[in-house]
């Protein structure tokens, strides 16, 4: 029998740092001092008359805000205006991308609607009174007149700008973001803020809010009209009626008939995975006792949803057994489960504020550190915008920021509403850069394809390809069957991307269980990405594609494939080489690379325009022969294509380098590599500008060399990196798989 070839692992050993390039200059002035001048002072002077005019108690300690809009040929973080706010005592507190047609621009032709960064900038009312005078004391040629040249628009940020809808006449509960004031005291905000919502009879329930980096999270209560009061309240960034929580989606009943199922006699591969599950809670009879490792309620003091148990139910039959067939032998778990209910009776529609009661439960469990894998497949029935990041992303993707711990997020199952108004795209929390959004699959041949109801993307930017991957969930043709509540395995035909999210956790565990913990978290979930097959669709429906269903395809390679596996730290600033390894007489023929990165990264929840911390620039070298005179390095070839992750004026700028997971693949010749190389440059940034102490941050790199003519390529790479690379050898015994 031929021996089965596991992933390589120790790639990392294979890196090694290295001097960076020279910057280039900066790009040539789209306006003049005097016409910037010009242009913004009568629009500095609009912008202080509107704050002026507000009441004394809406602008707490005097304090102002406004949106300065950056000309979108300098929207990169080098051009972040740090000068100018300095000098006349503003500073931002918040970004958003937004479209406008520019004036003017570097690019050549007339200028057309584009994607640009608009600031939100605070200071004393007095400093945006000063900003009119200030300009004509602006010395040529100073960074302060560079920035003010670079400012496309500047006004106040008005009352009504605030709120996205008022929703339905009798709707009186609001959700409510606001600047906290940098490196402040943010009981300064909230303290004022809460004074002045009782003023405007608004009720606040600062119990069940939430800070997420400079962003205070609260729910309030009040009429209509108070609410547009409340939005003069010059710290508050948006204004939305309050979203539900996701409805549970029906449970599909088959009549009278009740199908049975048989569940596996032994105990799941390995014990050590910890994994969570959390969801509706569980009937008080099932069948998933012997691998059920604890079950606990969030909140002793309320009642189950029914609809939730027999949700969190399936959910959690579907990471165990992923979809059973009727009257077949459920799979053997990979590993044992903890199931917690963050979702109760209270959760129904006469609790609007469950949404913010829900969210404490989930930030819990995360804070606890217990779990290694976690699923949640609920969530506000709210899709993303591409303006202001949600509570829930917020606080998710800021505790997952350290890469310990592997989520799965259900996208929605809104994917059959109005595509044109962005019903249909994914929705929060699945737009978190640093956990995996799951869409669903109509079934797990090769015809496959997005389930109708699966939401789709895009996402926003960075985090642009969502969902990120895809696993089937069921559709009406084919059901996603898991266990129904009792103490006998009957079956409950489902489907829903509510059950495609905990089955590819399933397959997230299993890598885990087998191979393992060599892999982390990080590694498992650019595996996952890497192995991921979008067949012919659009990434707008299936992001990376779909996961196998044979897990063996993801941990092993097959003749003619080595795949290896890279796990370090990068160091803000510094440039990293990875070396590609090859055998030790090169390769013949056609060859095919791909590789996969897949990083954490801290986030500005405040700065939507500027969400990840970190951001990678990444270019491929393949041969160390081709140099062009006066180089110091090898000449570059493009690797990841730059438009699965932004439009053209992002890509102009750095938008797509701050992308968490970047994949792709190119077809070459053997013979045109030569010592090929990857050089990493980890680029930090905080609240859109340069990073002061910024972290080092862990990342995950896969590449898979796949050359026919080399049958034996896997082990001529072995040999030829014996001091370094080694097979990550299965932890467990597998069946033996007879093909």
């Amino acid at each position: 029998m031929s021996q089965t070839n596991f992933l390589i692992g120790r790639g990392e050993l294979l890196t090694h740092d290295i001097k960076g390039p020279k910057r280039m200059p900066g790009k040539a002035e789209v306006y003049t001092l005097q016409q910037a001048r010009e242009r913004l002072t009568p629009q500095f002077s609009d912008a202080a008359a509107a704050l002026d005019a507000l009441p004394a108690q809406a602008c707490p300690g005097d304090f102002g805000v406004a949106r300065l809009t950056m000309n979108p040929s300098y929207i990169a973080r080098s051009f972040f205006p740090v000068a100018m706010l300095r000098t006349v005592g503003l500073e931002s507190v918040g970004s958003r991308t937004v479209k406008l047609t520019p004036d003017g621009w570097t690019k050549k032709g007339p200028t057309r609607e584009c994607t640009t960064t608009e600031l939100f900038v605070a200071g004393k009312r007095q400093a945006f009174r000063h900003l009119k005078a200030w300009t004509k004391d602006i010395e040529p040629e100073s960074d302060e007149a560079g920035d003010l040249a670079h400012i496309e628009k500047f006004s106040a940020f008005a009352p009504e700008e605030r709120i996205v809808s008022h929703g339905h006449k009798k709707d009186r509960f609001f959700e409510v973001g606001l600047h906290l004031l940098p490196d402040e005291n943010h009981l300064f905000v909230q303290r004022a803020f809460a004074k002045y919502a009782k003023d405007v009879d608004v009720k606040i329930h600062s119990d069940l809010g939430f800070t997420a980096g400079n962003m205070w999270f609260v729910p309030v209560e009040g009429k209509h009209d108070s609410i547009d009061r409340l939005a003069e309240f010059v710290f508050v960034r948006v204004i939305r009626p309050m979203p539900r929580l996701r409805g549970m989606r029906p449970v599909h009943r088959t009549g009278s008939v009740t199908v049975s199922c048989s569940l596996p006699t032994e105990q799941p591969f390995s014990s050590e995975p910890k994994v969570a599950i959390l969801d509706g809670g569980l009937p008080k009879e099932h069948a998933i006792g012997p691998w059920l490792r604890s079950y606990r309620v969030l909140d002793e003091n309320a009642d189950d949803d029914p609809q939730g148990l027999e949700h969190g139910l399936g959910v959690t039959s579907a990471f165990l057994f992923g979809p059973i067939q009727p009257n077949g032998t459920a799979q053997r778990p990979f590993a044992y489960v903890d199931h917690l209910r963050v979702l109760d009776k209270d959760a129904d529609a006469e609790d609007p504020l469950e949404l913010y009661r829900t969210l404490g439960f989930v930030e819990q469990v995360l804070l606890s550190r217990q779990y290694q894998f976690v699923n949640l497949s609920l969530g506000p029935d709210l899709p993303i915008e591409d303006t202001d990041v949600h509570a829930w992303t917020s606080v998710i993707d800021d505790l997952l920021a350290d890469g310990d711990t592997l989520m799965t997020v259900a996208v929605g199952n809104n994917g059959e509403m109005d595509r044109s108004v962005g019903n249909a795209r994914v929705q929060v929390p699945s737009d978190c850069v640093n956990a995996l959004a799951v869409g669903a699959t109509n079934g797990t041949e090769a015809g496959w394809a997005r389930a109708p109801y699966s939401a789709i993307g895009p996402g926003r930017s960075p985090g642009v390809v969502k969902p990120d991957l895809m696993a089937f969930g069921g559709d009406a043709a084919k059901y996603f069957h898991v266990l129904s509540p009792g103490k006998k395995p009957l079956l409950a035909p489902q489907l829903g991307t509510s059950f495609a999210s905990p089955y590819l956790l399933r397959n997230a565990v299993g890598v885990r269980a087998i191979l393992g913990a060599e892999l982390t978290p990080l590694a498992i979930k650019a595996l996952l990405v890497h192995a991921a097959d979008a067949s012919t669709h659009d990434k707008v429906e299936v992001g990376w594609g779909k996961v196998p269903e044979d897990l063996m395809e993801i941990i092993t390679c097959p003749a003619g494939v080595a795949r290896v596996v890279y796990q370090g730290e990068l160091k803000p600033g510094k440039y990293l080489r990875a070396t590609l390894p090859l055998p030790a007489g090169g390769l013949n023929g056609k060859v095919h690379l791909k590789a996969t990165f897949c990083y954490a990264s801290p986030t500005d929840p405040q700065d939507a325009a500027a969400y990840t911390r970190a951001g990678l620039e990444i270019v491929f070298r393949p041969s160390d022969k081709k140099i062009k005179d006066g180089k110091a390095n090898a000449n570059t070839k493009g690797f990841f294509d730059m438009k699965k992750y932004a439009t053209e004026e992002e890509r102009r700028s750095d938008l797509g380098k701050w992308e968490t997971v970047l994949h792709g693949a190119k077809g070459m010749l053997g013979s045109s590599l030569d010592n090929p190389v990857f050089d990493i440059h980890y680029n930090a940034r905080e609240s859109g500008g340069r990073a002061t102490g910024a972290e080092k941050i862990r990342y995950a790199l896969i590449i898979t060399v796949e050359a026919p003519k080399h049958a034996d390529l896997y082990n001529d790479i072995l040999r030829a990196y014996a001091k370094t690379l080694v097979p990550i050898q299965p932890q467990v015994s597998l069946p033996i798989r007879i093909r």
